[in-house]
């Protein structure tokens, strides 16, 4: 008896794999993370808030030409990401925002260093880092692009005379992202850019020249050189196993 049950039981068990249902299953839970896995980046994303002095002689299309030169000679010999961001440019200075990995970074300074070393009148001078972000989570721009900010010289109130560096500092981050923000949601892909009547459209949103101008004058602020100089010194660190006690003398 023991032995018939037990041969019962053995035959059902390829009679109910068959009629198991092979249809693949699936939930929101794993369509989402499909979605995360597509939209994940071979680099980190960083963004970088750089101010810096510009020859008065300079012309829109020739400092957009030298940055886009740049960016598509560094990515067509590094791998990395694309370059998204905005460039503001004042009468005599310009506020640059950019997104991008870090090696591109990286080498978007290098080719700023190289040319203020070897050229005399370089016409991007002063440049100065305002703040780094590292592994942001996504971008706020959608494109690289270039507007004119037509402001007069002169001001009535001047900002940086009342007001200590990190109150000048706060505002103009606060300034700069609303300004960001405001541009993701009204610059559609594929168009030439926000336009050169911001100072119309959004005047509370941009930082007024002389806060441009005085930050390139802070030394607080590190400069390109300075920053790479950093970024390319060797990081020692002592593991608890290196530490020998009692510490050896020389006697």
């Amino acid at each position: 008896m023991y032995f018939s049950g037990h041969t019962q039981k053995v035959s059902q068990r390829p009679y109910e794999s068959h009629l198991t249902p092979q249809v693949p299953r699936s939930n929101y839970f794993h369509i989402q993370e499909e979605k995360q896995r597509l939209q994940l980046k071979k680099f980190l994303l960083h963004r970088i808030f750089l101010v810096a002095n510009i020859t008065a002689r300079i012309e829109k299309k020739d400092l957009a030409q030298y940055y886009e030169h740049a960016f598509q000679s560094i990515l067509k010999h590094h791998l990395g990401e694309a370059v998204t961001g905005l460039l503001l440019m004042y009468p005599t200075s310009i506020l640059h925002i950019l997104e991008t990995s870090s090696g591109t970074l990286y080498r978007i300074l290098l080719d700023y260093v190289g040319h203020e070393k070897n050229e005399k009148e370089f016409f991007i001078q002063g440049m100065k880092i305002i703040v780094v972000s590292h592994n942001i989570p996504t971008r706020i721009f959608i494109q690289w692009q270039v507007s004119i900010v037509k402001v007069p010289v002169m001001y009535l109130d001047d900002l940086t005379q009342s007001r200590s560096l990190e109150e000048v500092v706060t505002e103009f981050l606060t300034q700069t992202h609303k300004l960001a923000l405001y541009l993701c949601k009204t610059v559609k892909v594929s168009t030439k850019g926000p336009g050169d009547n911001l100072h119309q459209v959004v005047p509370e949103l941009l930082p007024p020249e002389q806060i441009i101008k005085y930050l390139c004058k802070s030394e607080e602020f590190m400069d390109p050189e300075a920053f790479l100089d950093m970024y390319n010194k060797p990081i020692h660190v002592t593991l608890d196993s290196e530490v020998v006690w009692p510490a050896p003398s020389v006697f």
